[in-house]
């Protein structure tokens, strides 16, 4: 459902903004943070993290530069943009409404 793919999406792209809060980081520091962060709960696939990325440096939300992992490995380490920062901003607070909205949903009584 297209609506469902729009909700991972920006939640995906909420988390990676987030990550890249920190600082730059390569794709698959991005993946272990993330992970970690959550206790492994909540695990990215490469195949869903990687065009996240170029989407959200398209949108101008990410920079990126070629450099060299903690392993001694070539790879691409993005960045926030001052337009990311805003962008991440403004998503957190919809994700605290929504959150919210949806405690008080699913805490409610009956309807009367």
């Amino acid at each position: 459902m297209a609506d469902d793919l729009d909700l991972m999406r920006g939640t995906l792209d909420l988390f990676v903004l987030k990550t890249l809060s920190w600082g730059p980081m390569h794709g698959l520091a991005i993946l272990r943070w993330i992970e970690q962060a959550t206790q492994s709960v909540l695990q990215v696939e490469e195949g869903a993290l990687y065009p996240a990325l170029h989407r959200m440096e398209q949108k101008g939300w990410l920079a990126s530069e070629w450099g060299v992992s903690e392993n001694n490995r070539r790879a691409k380490f993005y960045k926030l943009t001052p337009q990311g920062r805003r962008q991440f901003t403004a998503n957190l607070s919809l994700w605290q409404r929504y959150v919210s909205a949806a405690s008080m949903l699913l805490t409610a009584e009956g309807a009367r």
